[in-house]
């Protein structure tokens, strides 16, 4: 048998070789707009441009990656044009280095030595803030990084989809669930007797107003503005409790929306109760809020919804931030004795649920999961992190089951009575 020369062995060592480098050397760099960073102190004290790019910020602007791998990670921050000259500081991974920016980019290299969640900070120490275009990510620790790429910097929505026996699910004509809110940024709904026709919970609107929300869709398939609805596509309101606001709503379909300003806290638990009565092609969908210790149902509001003629369908609760400039905080709230009643006057307990999430939750941000916890069911979201709960489950799907109490919660003792049906339209 003959050897090869020796010269092609080199060859093929050199070859080899080059091919290794070649594969070291790969370039696994993204790129990160701008405009996905959150300001602190105060989330709206920025200008977002629809181009990606950020100006008029103050303060730390605050980036959110999730780095499957260890190593260096090398982050250029690109400027416009024609900016001042400044000085940058960036945190991260328990490092901070500062460097002048003089109207070109400026690079930073910091090392992730635990995978996960990283946190990049970064603040103007010393002249104007520059407006910035984007980060270009590079470095080890950027292969298989992930991070949204999109203005959107609401965290995921969540949602907990309660299973109904089949034989009972054309037949529920009321939903019971009780919330409890653990966390209340600005900017989020905790909703807790959700259906296919409608919603029912709490939000905090501003640092000094929160609501209980209750709303119906139209019928028809208006997506934005409630003007173009046909009057016997709309939902008609039949009654509204004492201190209820009363008025249309869009930009997520169309329909009726009710509210009424309430200083609920952290801690308590609150009660919701929907009911629906069907006649012919109509609906009405009636709720009521109970709140902590208190003996009486509040009426929110009642309304009839055309084309209808069904009960209570696809029953869920959900965790919600509905305005994205603080998506970075975490958002925490827990679901329990949650029952539905049947045309035929019993009780059944809804202990299973399936875990799902909006698009945005399916990759982009992985923070958020489901689980229970002191045989109630919660619902998480935000914060960038991990959650560590063992009985936390983060897969679309997922079933969730809590042992059933076995007891009708002595809130159902009593039932409120429905207003009753517009004889016309």
């Amino acid at each position: 048998m003959n050897s090869q020369p020796s010269s092609c062995k080199t060859v093929i060592k050199v070859i080899a070789l080059a091919a290794w480098l070649t594969a070291q050397a790969k370039d696994y760099s993204q790129t990160l707009p701008a405009f996905t960073a959150y300001a602190h102190p105060s989330p709206d004290d920025i200008s977002r441009h629809q181009n990606g790019s950020i100006t008029d910020w103050h303060g730390t602007l605050h980036w959110h990656v999730l780095c499957e791998h260890t190593g260096e990670l090398s982050v250029r921050v690109i400027p416009l044009e024609n900016q001042s000259a400044c000085t940058l500081s960036l945190t991260a991974a328990g490092s901070t280095q500062t460097a002048p920016m003089q109207g070109k980019p400026v690079a930073f290299s910091i090392t992730i030595a635990v995978a996960g969640y990283v946190e990049l900070m970064l603040s103007c120490t010393a002249g104007q803030a520059p407006g910035l275009q984007e980060l270009v990510l590079s470095g080890n620790a950027a292969q298989g990084l992930r991070a949204s790429k999109v203005e959107r910097r609401n965290c995921a929505s969540v949602h907990l989809a309660y299973e109904v026996q089949k034989a009972d699910a054309d037949s529920v004509e009321w939903f019971y669930c009780e919330l409890t809110p653990r966390t209340d940024p600005i900017w989020t709904y905790y909703m807790a007797t959700g259906w296919s026709r409608g919603y029912f919970g709490m939000q905090v609107n501003a640092k000094s107003e929160r609501r209980i929300i209750f709303s119906v869709w139209d019928s028809g398939n208006e997506a934005v503005n409630r003007a173009k609805v046909k009057a016997d596509d709309r939902v008609q309101l039949i009654a509204k409790g004492e201190g209820v606001e009363a008025s249309d709503f869009g930009n997520e379909g169309t329909g009726g929306h009710s509210h009424r300003v309430t200083p609920w806290i952290l801690g308590g638990t609150f009660g919701f109760l929907v009911h629906a009565k069907a006649e012919g092609s109509r609906t009405t969908y009636t709720g009521w809020y109970r709140a902590p210790l208190a003996r009486d149902w509040q009426l929110i509001a009642s309304f009839c919804a055309p084309k209808d003629g069904a009960l209570l369908h696809g029953l869920y609760s959900f965790d919600e931030n509905f305005a994205g400039a603080n998506g970075d905080v975490r958002r925490d709230c827990e679901f329990g004795n949650t029952f539905a009643r049947t045309t035929d006057g019993a009780w059944h307990e809804l202990s299973d649920a399936h875990f799902t999430h909006d698009g945005h939750g399916k990759s982009l941000r992985t923070d958020r999961s489901g689980g229970v916890h002191d045989n109630r069911f919660y619902l998480r979201s935000g914060g960038f992190a991990v959650d560590n709960d063992p009985s936390a489950v983060t897969h679309y799907g997922d079933l969730l089951q809590r042992k059933p109490s076995g007891s009708m919660p002595a809130a159902l003792q009593a039932l409120p009575i429905p207003p009753s049906m517009p004889k016309d339209r």
